[in-house]
Parts: C-alpha cells; structure tokens; sequence
C-alpha cells in the first residue's frame, strides 16, 4: 500500500477479532514508532507492551470501560520519560515530550494499518489507574493506550473540515 492510501484508509478501529498479533511485528512497528523526531534526540518515550489478560482489563477499567483494550491481542500503552526530558525545562515536561510521543504513536499507527491490522488511539482515561497498573515509576507518565488487533469492523471514513476553511494565510484571519 503506498503512504497516501496507508494515511487516507486507517480507521479507529475498536472491534477485533480473534487472532495473534506477532511479538517481531510489534517490535518493528516500535522501532518505526522511535524513528519519529524528537526533541534533541532524546526519545524520551517509553512503550509498554501489555498481553496479559488481567492487565488489560485493568487497562480497559482505567480507560472508562472501553473494551477495545480486552478485545484486542495486545496493547500499547506509550509514555512520557520524565527524567529524560529534563534538561529541556517546564516546557520540554509538558510540550516537547507529548509531541515527541503524538509523533511515535502515528508511525506506530500507520505501520500497523499498512499490515492490515488495526488500531485505536486511545487518550481517555485516568492516567493513575493505568500507572498503577502497570507499577510506572512516577517520572514515566502514560499518554495513550493503543490496542492492536486483526480488525473486526471497517468503519467508514469520518468527515474532514475542508482544508480552506483551517488554512490560513502569514496571519490570523480577521
């Protein structure tokens, strides 16, 4: 599949069905995640692999009972490295370090699509219930909980703004 049709065809996807996500396949959709930029080179994110049943109801549980993190072979659970990030001050701890991680997370995703597998992006849930979770030391702070599966729905594709009406010009409109 060529980018344009990789970035225009994923879809959230929160049905799966049964079958084996493999270990290696996960690991290079990592290795492309950390490919992505980040500030100084730092990769200050970390990446949870979480396969154990009990964890991922703990997970689903945390994430307001959304059940994509049961249903799902594994998930992802993508983190903030607070101490690696230091040196870039207040700003690298609660800007730099959630771009780097939004950027990880989006190779992740597409990879993982252009395998004709599928994934959700999940940002809702209550960040010290998933840290307890998953025993994080309290410099590791998670941002997104990503399920990976065979896919078990093909939702359709959700409407865009139109470009020009987001698109503006060397100023603020008005």
């Amino acid at each position: 599949m060529d980018f344009e049709e990789c970035v225009l065809g994923r879809r959230s996807i929160r049905k799966f069905r049964p079958g084996k996500v493999p270990d290696e396949l996960i690991k290079h959709a990592l290795e492309l995640a950390n490919a992505a930029p980040s500030a100084g080179n730092l990769q200050a994110r970390e990446f949870i692999v979480v396969r154990d049943p009990s964890r991922k109801q703990q997970l689903s549980q945390a994430a307001l009972g959304q059940s994509a993190t049961t249903h799902a072979d594994v998930d992802i659970v993508f983190c903030a490295n607070l101490k690696r990030i230091a040196d870039y001050g207040k700003r690298g701890a609660e800007l730099y370090v959630l771009q780097d991680t939004a950027a990880a997370i989006e190779n992740f995703i597409l990879y993982i699509h252009s395998q004709g597998l599928g994934t959700v992006w999940i940002g809702a849930f209550n960040e010290d219930a998933v840290s307890k979770a998953l025993e994080l030391p309290p410099h590791i702070r998670p941002l997104a909980i990503v399920p990976v599966g065979v896919p078990g729905e093909a939702p359709v594709p959700s409407r865009k703004r139109p470009i020009d009406d987001m698109t503006h010009k060397e100023k603020w409109p008005g």
